[in-house]
């Protein structure tokens, strides 16, 4: 599991995310909504050191999405219609259904 506060987070073979875009990324996950948040933080964790290229980039699209369309998403009440992004939306959900208490 990614150390949050480290110094520098790998992200990709040859290429890691500074603590400054680290935090930002960090940044764009702090929400209005509570369980987005706690997802979001979750998703850091788990898989924070798998985003690279297309993930990141994807992830980063994804924040830019209104709270509730993200939440949306992540409770499977929308579709994911962009084949781009279903394996991190995949990987959000799995951070929800970890303790089964977001529905």
């Amino acid at each position: 599991m990614p150390e949050l506060n480290s110094l520098v987070h790998t992200v990709e073979l040859g290429t890691q995310l500074d603590t400054e875009k680290w935090n930002r990324l960090r940044w764009q996950c702090r929400r209005g909504l509570l369980e987005l948040d706690l997802v979001l933080e979750r998703f850091l964790e788990k898989y924070g050191d798998r985003l690279q290229d297309e993930r990141l980039s994807s992830f980063q699209i994804l924040l830019t999405y209104a709270d509730h369309e993200l939440w949306d998403l992540i409770r499977a009440h929308s579709e994911c219609r962009d084949a781009r992004f279903a394996e991190v939306v995949q990987w959000l959900r799995d951070c929800r259904d970890r303790t089964g208490s977001f529905h």
